[in-house]
């Protein structure tokens, strides 16, 4: 439990990512594995009680989700993916090759380990009271509080929304709102991450964008990586689509989801940019980039995306962003330290270190053209009302995100037409 190794090779994360919550078809509530960090709400006061379940759950409970190759029938330790070295460098090649059951027993080493703390360290009866009321707030409640800033006055009215790590029943349930669907054409990957339920979604305005999506160029861009080096994405994360506004202006918008090092960062701006200059139906339209970057004010060098190398980077392509050319490294988005209770416990830290070994860094962008726009105002938010709360940290029981909103308002600059977005 106390080796860092534990966390940054996925071994208890990436089980716990795929099996946590588990999104069933013809249901709205989700199924959940049998563990202190999800909405699991049975009896898990004794470690017997918490194994029953537990085995019974991953081995023996068909779950029909939907996949790319439509609704299929699986068991949660049937939907473990292979942890690749390639992505996650710190798993050896020995390990890589028995990721599958190697990630099996450590979810469960794992999640026994913190049915004793719990137990051990306070009542049953007093903590699985705590958790219910977290679980309300965070869990059950997540996607409807998410759905309600969105249609809330303040964002409402924009012209292009990107979100990063989008199940398929946000989608769903987002399409479902009649204020939502009357406003946006809400497009999600041809190529739906159904596994890890984490996609990247964009929402243009049909006022602004009457046609929505003209094509989806994901498949153009990920061909463009550079050949023969590995970029840590994975399905889902990239959404590349082009579309054409009111006044026949054409766009290609994007929203991607960098690793958590953010080292995927630029080779897909790089081939996102190589893609559209490649196609002279591509090359005329002007870009627009909402991002979950990943960047970091102190990067480690060689192992995470510092920010101000990004900002070189975008640069470079003839792009500006929402901070200009040269980004703020204290200009923060997120704010969130771990505690214990979650599988990467090499992001954890104590209570009195939140602010200082937490996860507070300047990651999210909005990316254009540096000769199509200007920007006239710019905010973010981690509370749904255009406020940021500086020393806050996120998610809380009413701002259900780990990363703030960002808001920007672009104007078209004189030379390349258009209006306001």
């Amino acid at each position: 439990m106390k080796d860092k190794l534990l966390g940054s090779k996925r071994l208890a994360s990436m089980p716990d990512r795929i099996t946590n919550t588990i999104n069933v078809v013809g249901s709205d509530e989700p199924v959940c594995r049998p563990t202190i960090i999800n909405m699991y709400d049975k009896d898990l006061s004794s470690l017997n009680k918490w194994w029953s379940a537990w085995e019974e759950f991953m081995f023996d409970t068909s779950l029909e989700i939907q996949t790319k190759k439509g609704m299929e029938q699986k068991a949660p330790y049937e939907m473990l993916q292979p942890i690749k070295k390639s992505k996650y460098p710190d798993i050896t090649e020995d390990e890589e090759k028995v990721s599958l059951p190697l990630q099996t027993m450590c979810g469960a080493i794992f999640d026994a380990i913190l049915v004793h703390i719990m137990n051990t360290v306070t009542s049953p009866d007093e903590w699985q009271g705590i958790k219910s009321n977290i679980v309300e707030n965070l869990n059950k409640k997540k996607v409807p509080r998410t759905l309600e800033i969105l249609e809330s006055s303040i964002y409402i009215g924009s012209d292009i929304i990107t979100l990063q790590e989008v199940s398929g029943s946000f989608i769903d349930q987002a399409k479902s709102r009649p204020s939502l669907d009357e406003a946006f054409h809400i497009i999600g990957p041809e190529n739906m991450d159904s596994v890890r339920d984490q996609n990247s979604v964009i929402f243009l305005r049909k006022e602004t964008f009457p046609d929505g999506a003209s094509a989806e160029i994901t498949s153009l861009v990920e061909s463009s990586f550079e050949q023969g080096v590995t970029v840590p994405v994975a399905k889902g994360d990239i959404l590349a689509i082009t579309t054409t506004d009111r006044d026949g202006v054409p766009f290609v918008i994007a929203s991607f989801h960098g690793d958590t090092n953010g080292l995927a960062t630029k080779p897909v701006l790089t081939a996102t940019m190589k893609a559209i200059s490649s196609d002279s139906n591509l090359a005329n339209r002007k870009l627009i980039f909402g991002l979950d970057a990943n960047t970091y004010e102190k990067a480690k060098p060689g192992k995470q995306q510092d920010v101000m190398d990004f900002g070189k980077h975008y640069v470079s392509h003839g792009l500006s962003s929402c901070w200009g050319d040269v980004p703020d490294p204290q200009n923060y988005t997120t704010y969130n330290s771990r505690t214990y209770l979650q599988p990467q416990l090499n992001k954890a830290c104590k209570k009195s270190d939140k602010r200082s070994n937490g996860d507070v860094n300047p990651k999210d962008f909005i990316l254009f053209g540096k000769d199509d726009f200007e920007v006239e105002s710019l905010w973010k938010d981690n509370t749904g009302d255009k406020v940021y709360l500086e020393d806050t940290a996120f998610p809380t029981l009413s701002f259900p995100s780990d990363h703030g909103i960002l808001a920007t308002v672009l104007v078209a600059k004189s030379s390349a037409g258009g209006d306001e977005l």
